[in-house]
């Protein structure tokens, strides 16, 4: 089955390092999304890089640090990433976030998942 439409792309970027409530801050930030009922996120763990603070985040085996780059990519409806961003404004003290528009192309063997009719 396939099913295509257009939706949201959040990207958030922010340090490993990074805490919300004690907890990794993406790990949280996957939760909420979850709790959200979000259709879909992803975090991802960079090999180095840096944000507003021009600092060179590295993800290294032989480093003492470890505050790799990660990214969370996450998407849904517009209604379903604009319910996001006030946790986000809560959650994320320094990062970047972005949001564009996207076309998803949704592939399953499973009809109930793309909602089409068998």
């Amino acid at each position: 089955m396939k099913e295509q439409f257009q939706a949201r792309m959040l990207r958030i970027h922010c340090g490993e390092a990074d805490k919300w409530h004690g907890k990794p801050l993406y790990e949280a930030i996957l939760a909420q999304c979850r709790q959200m009922e979000i259709s879909s996120a992803i975090v991802l763990r960079g090999i180095e890089g840096y944000g507003a603070s021009t600092r060179i985040h590295h993800a290294g085996h032989w480093r003492l640090s470890k505050d790799a780059p990660i990214t969370l990519s996450v998407i849904d409806t517009e209604e379903q990433i604009g319910k996001l961003i006030p946790h986000l404004d809560e959650m994320v003290e320094e990062g970047l976030v972005v949001i564009s528009q996207v076309e998803v192309i949704r592939l399953s063997r499973d009809p109930e998942l793309t909602g089409a009719q068998a």
